[in-house]
């Protein structure tokens, strides 16, 4: 499989798509009478897909069709301003920003399905027909995601997420014409990669400003120390996993990395937010607990998800590693619910997983 680069334009373009999920990820942290209510975890999905779809979108054109010529650039550039007002339009109070929200939606999507337009043109045999598919029904979704402005109400959020899961299944309608173009796994786990480790680093520099450790607040120390290790952890398990462990040339439609990083990346999100309402202590013990726990087992499995099917045969996981990896957040979570323990010790606890994790799965 011929190498691919990762341009300095597309990491550009990933920098204000990580603001984004900082925006989504911020909306987690609205606790009302000692939880999360329903409507803000809902919420906060309802957000966070619109902005993984737009950035996939434009990954996957580039990772099949994309050359970094001077036309291509300038698409980039254009979705890079449709970005920004999307971003812009992100609130929890999101009824105000509706318009301005579709806006940088519907036209991050219009710019990446006119790209298959374009490069169907110039392509033959089975890209022309895998562009031309991508091309042609990605107006479907868009389309009816625009006529949700003559809709209010509640209406009007059914056709808008309507036409973003039927956006999202064509490409699993047309797998038929994307198996025949695989994509380039190398460069495709570069740029989800590249994606994940900026929102490792906005995750940590966000948790340590919440805790502000200071000269002689040993408790403080202690948390953004042991916090930082768990970043770390879990930075090392995904990393040496897409480094390591592997096989770059196994050729597919990608589209196990493509939705399994729809999980992993709100997981991360999810954990994030986790850690600083344990600092906070606005949250419920018992909410908390089910809050970080939950955010770590769907990032356990979306990882292992995602991760399997690309492993070297030698390198794949066994049963009885899923067994010890299930076993020890089970005693811990279990040992938490007979016994409360402070929130340092969770995040030890959940640190603790994290380096076996890696220790097991990279080694």
């Amino acid at each position: 499989m011929f190498e691919k680069k990762v341009t300095w334009l597309e990491l550009f373009y990933d920098l204000l798509f990580v603001a984004s999920v900082a925006v989504a990820t911020h909306v987690l942290i609205h606790v009302e009478d000692g939880h999360i209510h329903t409507e803000y975890l809902f919420k906060f999905v309802l957000i966070f897909v619109p902005i993984w779809w737009a950035w996939v979108g434009q990954t996957m054109f580039v990772n099949r069709f994309g050359q970094d010529l001077f036309h291509q650039r300038l698409f980039l550039i254009l979705q890079m301003f449709f970005a920004l007002v999307m971003t812009s339009s992100l609130n929890v109070d999101f009824d105000p920003y509706y318009l301005t929200f579709l806006i940088g939606y519907i036209g991050l999507r219009t710019v990446t399905a006119i790209q298959y337009l374009v490069v169907q043109r110039l392509e033959e045999g089975a890209r022309k027909e895998a562009a031309r598919y991508l091309g042609k029904y990605f107006w479907i979704g868009i389309i009816i995601s625009l006529f949700s402005l003559f809709f209010d109400s509640w209406v009007r959020y059914f056709i808008l997420y309507l036409g973003i899961l039927i956006d999202i299944i064509v490409p699993m309608l047309g797998r038929k014409y994307l198996v025949k173009v695989p994509t380039n796994t190398a460069h495709l786990l570069e740029r989800f990669g590249l994606f994940t480790i900026i929102l490792f680093g906005e995750s940590l520099v966000s948790t340590l400003a919440v805790i502000q450790p200071t000269q002689g607040d040993w408790h403080s120390i202690g948390f953004a120390v042991i916090s930082f290790v768990l970043i770390i952890a879990m930075w090392w398990q995904y990393f040496d996993n897409v480094e390591k462990k592997v096989d770059k040339s196994i050729q597919t439609a990608g589209q196990t990395i493509i939705y399994g990083h729809l999980f992993i990346l709100m997981s991360l999100s999810a954990v994030a937010a986790s850690i600083r309402l344990l600092v906070l202590h606005e949250v419920e013990y018992f909410f908390s607990l089910f809050f970080i726990f939950g955010s770590v087992l769907l990032y356990f499995f979306a990882t292992t998800f995602v991760f399997h099917q690309y492993r070297h045969v030698h390198h794949r996981l066994k049963i009885y590693h899923l067994g010890i990896f299930l076993g020890i957040l089970g005693v811990f979570f279990i040992f938490n619910l007979l016994v409360p323990v402070p929130s340092i010790v969770i995040v030890g606890e959940m640190t603790f997983f994290f380096i076996v994790y890696a220790k097991l799965t990279t080694t």
